[in-house]
């Protein structure tokens, strides 16, 4: 992948990654359940923390070339309780919100498997197929919290 289309690959991804993080602090905002609005929080600053990133990595390839290193990031441990959906008088939106992210997440998924397969250098290859698996990280945790809520009637934030 030459340098240019790579810094518009970085800068279209950081845009997905900024409205990503927006929608799922506007997300937290609609749901009442605590463990809803939780996930949801958590994976807003998951995403404001792959922007500061993304955003360090376009500065560095701008500057230097080089690739940074990332370190990637864990998602926080679930709490140890599951509180009735029917408590959420929004359900039916709650399940649309929760269709909706896990739509982003695969797609961000994709975005950075695609990244990566095109990428030569070690530590760029190695920062985005983080990102991707970063990605599917939330994807089975978004895809859980739908199946417990439609199935089960709670809300639970399980460890994947």
């Amino acid at each position: 992948m030459t340098t240019p289309n790579l810094l518009d690959s970085i800068r279209a991804v950081k845009e997905n990654e900024r409205i990503a993080s927006e929608s799922y602090l506007a997300a937290s905002n609609e749901i009442n359940n605590p463990i809803g609005k939780q996930i949801f929080l958590e994976l807003s600053k998951f995403e404001q923390y792959h922007l500061k990133k993304l955003t360090e990595l376009e500065k560095s390839l701008e500057e230097s070339g080089l690739f940074i290193n990332y370190e990637g990031r864990e998602f926080p441990l679930p709490p140890k309780f599951e509180i009735k959906a029917s408590e959420d008088p929004k359900n039916k939106s709650v399940i649309t919100i929760i269709s909706q992210a896990i739509e982003l997440e695969k797609q961000a998924e994709k975005v950075y498997t695609n990244m990566a397969a095109r990428i030569l250098d070690p530590r760029g290859h190695s920062m985005f197929s983080r990102l991707a698996e970063e990605e599917h990280q939330h994807y089975k945790i978004l895809r859980e919290a739908y199946w417990t809520v439609t199935n089960l009637g709670t809300w639970k934030w399980v460890a994947l």
